[in-house]
């Protein structure tokens, strides 16, 4: 695994503009970078993609855990009125897209995993689709080998995927949904519906706050059609919290995601799946901050249900050597070994490793000065040689 200086696409930043890449820059800062790329040989991303797998089928055995005892569930702080709207998606199965697992690798030992962005993964767009285009355009102009490739099915397996939805689930009509006055997520949300679009997926967007109560308990749209089958890039443990959250059960709605993933998204996954799966070699010691964890030099403490690094503190040799500020924390805190993340001259690395209808399917690397990574830590492209 190493970073490769290269020269920048002369035109990236119009072709950026050209394929609705909008928040290539925010805030004056840049997110999308390509002044390097990280260069993977295809043993190390076979690697990640079996850590990927395997983590994930475990994740999915916390969740039949987790949906079977009263006790876990509230721990996970799921509230007691949907405990049953979240058990009954996994007792009837219902479909997912897609997910993120966040991994520490160095190219060497075996990939970590920090988190698992189960809910309302971002940062899809330029993983699965801008960073294919990076490749193909240094490859034509010779700044990259002929034959040089990148770990990146995700378009053709999200294109699948909605196929699949609609021929064997029944899905006729998709809405999309996330929040009004978020650019990103309004862009991942767009991309999506045109992976739909490509599988012949009929679809109808609209913004969370516009979705309406009808009389019979259903939810609708602004054109007053019934919600039977709803994308949201929004998260349940907000929904859960909410005044509609009692109507969630009898509204006959199918939701990507489904309910049950609001509990691999929690990071009370993380000391759930170091009890069940005591050192595998792809996790890290974590503990439920509540249950006086044994004592550890160096930690990480998370709150449950933290988002883009927020209210992360790290404790490194008994000293606080990080930490971000934000709105979480009073739902509970979790404990994990600290894990430094690779250096690459003054910054650090991550990996996000994505599937698709459970499978491996890509990875998408953020970079940080800090060592915590949050909404504008900058992204690479990367590609395979050798």
């Amino acid at each position: 695994m190493k970073r490769v200086a290269l020269q920048e696409r002369p035109n990236w930043r119009e072709k950026a503009t050209e394929f609705g890449f909008n928040f290539h820059t925010m805030y004056g800062e840049p997110y999308w970078c390509e002044d390097a790329y990280y260069q993977f040989t295809l043993a190390q991303i076979e690697q990640i993609e079996d850590a990927t797998a395997e983590l994930h089928q475990m994740c999915l055995k916390v969740v039949e855990r987790v949906v079977k005892s009263d006790e876990l569930m509230a721990k996970f702080q799921i509230p007691k009125h949907c405990w049953e709207f979240v058990r009954a998606s996994w007792r009837t199965q219902q479909p997912s897209l897609y997910s993120r697992l966040d991994l520490v690798y160095d190219g060497v030992n075996p990939p970590k995993l920090l988190e698992n962005n189960a809910d309302t993964p971002t940062s899809l767009y330029e993983a699965a689709f801008f960073q294919w285009l990076w490749l193909e355009d240094q490859i034509a102009a010779g700044n990259l080998p002929a034959g040089a490739d990148q770990f990146n099915s995700m378009q053709e397996k999200l294109i699948e995927r909605f196929a699949e939805l609609k021929t064997q689930h029944g899905f006729s009509l998709l809405h999309f949904a996330c929040c009004q006055d978020t650019e990103e997520d309004r862009g991942t949300v767009q991309y999506l519906q045109d992976c739909a679009q490509e599988a012949g997926l009929a679809s109808e967007f609209l913004f969370i706050e516009e979705i309406g109560l009808g009389e019979r308990g259903q939810f609708t749209d602004p054109k007053d059609q019934i919600i039977s089958n709803l994308f949201k890039l929004y998260p349940w443990e907000f929904m859960f919290r909410e005044v509609f959250s009692t109507k969630l059960e009898d509204a006959g709605v199918r939701w990507l995601e489904p309910a049950w993933k609001a509990i691999i998204s929690n990071k009370a996954l993380l000391p759930l799946l170091w009890e069940m799966f005591p050192h595998h070699p792809n996790l890290l010691e974590s503990y439920f901050a509540e249950d006086n964890p044994p004592p550890m030099a160096s930690y990480v403490i998370k709150p449950l249900f933290s988002r883009e690094g927020a209210n992360i503190r790290i404790i490194e040799n008994g000293k606080e050597v990080a930490s971000a500020e934000g709105p979480y924390g009073k739902e509970g805190m979790i404990v994990q070994e600290y894990c430094p993340m690779p250096r690459f001259n003054d910054s650090y690395t991550l990996i996000g490793s994505w599937l698709v209808n459970d499978q491996p399917c890509g990875i998408g690397l953020r970079e940080d000065r800090a060592l915590i990574t949050q909404d504008l830590s900058r992204f690479y492209p990367h590609s395979i040689i050798g």
